[in-house]
């Protein structure tokens, strides 16, 4: 059982985990290799872009995984917690080091209201 601090730590982990491969521009030529977006311009003059998978199989999937920020955080979050369960000394640092920057970007974005 994951002590209240393990369990913060990975959660904060796992949040900022996803907001890198999800959303942030370093992540981008990844994203762009499995995934394809398309324009669709709407009747009130706005434009909505839609991300889907690029190409067939299992590009396609991971491309498809990639655009859902929810099934990135729960792939996230199986891969730090297997990781802290079967490696804990390679993986502690890691997770350490995600949740000190998500807590970093929350404090931020608090700060700049």
């Amino acid at each position: 059982m994951l002590s209240v601090f393990e369990f913060t730590l990975l959660g904060l982990a796992a949040f900022r985990c996803m907001r890198l491969f999800a959303f942030d521009l370093v992540s981008i030529k990844l994203r762009q290799y499995f995934q394809v977006e398309e324009e669709h311009f709407l009747e009130d003059g706005t434009v909505e872009v839609i991300i889907s998978g690029k190409g067939k199989g299992i590009r396609y999937i991971i491309g498809e995984m990639l655009a859902c920020h929810w099934c990135v955080g729960m792939w996230s979050t199986i891969g730090l917690y297997t990781g802290y369960t079967l490696a804990p000394m390679i993986f502690t640092p890691i997770i350490v080091v995600l949740a000190i920057a998500a807590l970093a970007g929350i404090i931020e974005v608090f700060l700049s209201k």
